[in-house]
């Protein structure tokens, strides 16, 4: 077939948004009779989930502080369950364990759980939490100043190659042409809207652009000519100037090469993910060293497609001259170091004994990569220079597979409830998510 010179529909990016949106506007241009798959075309400079969703460690849950996350994933939970066997996902829920000075979060968390109907339950007091999960969970937990465990019942984990050819089978299925191989080199414009994507094999003329480019969204938000410092209306009402509109965190996660059977629960089954934030003093569990007395925080499971227990760390900020490729295991500079590998093997000794004599039989191998995060760190869903829908997730992606299905909507002109918070005017506007106590950037 020979190279596209024009599509109403392009959609850069064959990685979780791209694909979700390709399907859903396929199969909604079809429902409506005036379209259909045929006219959606998604190109990705290497292939299906090479970027950010190829390597994410898959965890799926609604643990957010802030009240419209919660309602965007209660959202996505209910699609991820809507195919749940072809999509590789295993819904054995997710646990947030806190210390108190995230109590007063997470009880607030838990109590907008209920009122969305979200199925969790809630254990407050340092000997209840350490009661429950030994008695419910894992016999061996040793986790010290737990004060608050949250434990959601849906949710879990899903495979993540397995569940991005699914939905580019289901894209297909409605016409949609996926091409890999073409490199998006630039945008063109007229005064207010993208007439053509510059690619690697030609021009290709347009209606609509799609991006969903993860983390090469400042590339993308450049090709438009938008702003790489922007204004903040802050909750005190003042302006404040300057501030960086794109950050780089690297992401740090790696596998504990133990058979996954050595992680399962009480009952020999498949535990929820585990997430724990900690103001426990941090100590080594190879020399008995003081790793850290501040907070800390860590997620892991036990995963078969990685062959042991994965999980990861809170990420770090990377600063200078960014090169995003090559990116993830191929990158030479934003992969793990072996100060997260000697955290990380500590902290799951920390939290269960059995881990205390494992830390030899971490997995070297290459992983971590870059997330490109806004300025709070909460994604853009938005329209730049008219018919530029801009996905820009902050690293909050993977589990966001129902974002597709809401922007196939808003392209079509019916506006988003779930998408509204998260328009970029919330910064000139004031419309900031609020901020929790969690050290980690997205919760």
């Amino acid at each position: 077939m020979s190279f596209p010179t024009h599509c109403k529909y392009i959609i850069i990016g064959a990685g979780i948004h791209g694909l979700s949106t390709a399907w859903h506007l396929g199969k909604a241009l079809k429902e409506r009779g005036d379209g259909s798959g045929k006219d959606v075309l998604v190109i990705d400079k290497t292939a299906i989930g090479a970027g950010a969703s190829g390597i994410a460690c898959g965890v799926i849950r609604n643990n957010y502080f802030q009240p419209a996350m919660r309602e965007l994933m209660a959202h996505s939970v209910a699609i991820w369950e809507e195919d749940q066997e072809k999509y590789g996902y295993h819904p054995v829920g997710y646990m947030q364990i806190s210390p108190e000075p995230m109590h007063e979060d997470v009880a607030e968390i838990y109590k907008q759980q209920k009122a969305i109907g979200y199925d969790s339950l809630f254990v407050e007091g340092e000997k209840e939490c350490l009661d429950y999960m030994r008695e419910n969970i894992f016999h061996d937990w040793q986790a010290r100043a737990i004060t608050s465990v949250l434990h959601e019942k849906k949710g879990g984990y899903a495979n993540q190659m397995k569940s991005l050819y699914r939905l580019a089978d289901k894209a297909e299925a409605e016409g949609v042409r996926i091409l890999s191989g073409v490199e998006v080199t630039g945008l063109k414009t007229d005064k207010d809207s993208v007439t053509a994507v510059e690619t690697s094999k030609g021009d290709i003329q347009c209606d609509w652009v799609i991006a969903a480019p993860g983390p090469w969204a400042k590339s993308f938000w450049d090709m438009l000519g938008l702003p790489n410092q922007i204004d903040i209306k802050g909750p005190d009402g003042k302006i404040h100037t300057g501030n960086q509109m794109w950050t780089y965190w690297c992401l740090v996660e790696g596998v504990l090469g133990v058979e996954p059977e050595y992680a399962m629960d009480n009952q020999g089954n498949m535990p929820p993910v585990i997430h724990v934030d900690s103001v426990a003093p941090l100590f080594s569990s190879e020399d008995g060293s003081l790793i850290t007395d501040e907070m800390w925080g860590i997620y892991y499971k036990p995963d078969f497609g990685f062959g042991g227990v994965q999980g990861g760390a809170a990420p770090y900020i990377v600063e200078g001259d960014i090169q995003v490729d090559p990116y993830g295991i191929d990158s030479p500079d934003y992969t793990v170091t072996p100060e997260f590998v000697h955290m990380w093997t500590s902290a799951l000794a920390h939290c269960q004994k059995r881990y205390e004599d494992k830390y030899h039989l971490y997995k070297n191998e290459p992983s971590g990569g870059l997330g490109c995060f806004t300025p709070d760190s909460f994604p853009i869903f938005d329209v730049m220079k008219q018919n530029c829908y801009m996905i820009l997730d902050s690293n909050h992606g993977y589990k966001m597979i129902g974002v597709g299905q809401l922007v196939a909507e808003e392209v079509l002109g019916k506006e988003q409830a779930l998408l509204k918070p998260f328009r970029f005017d919330r910064y000139e506007k004031g419309e900031l998510h609020p901020v929790s106590h969690s050290p980690f950037p997205w919760s």
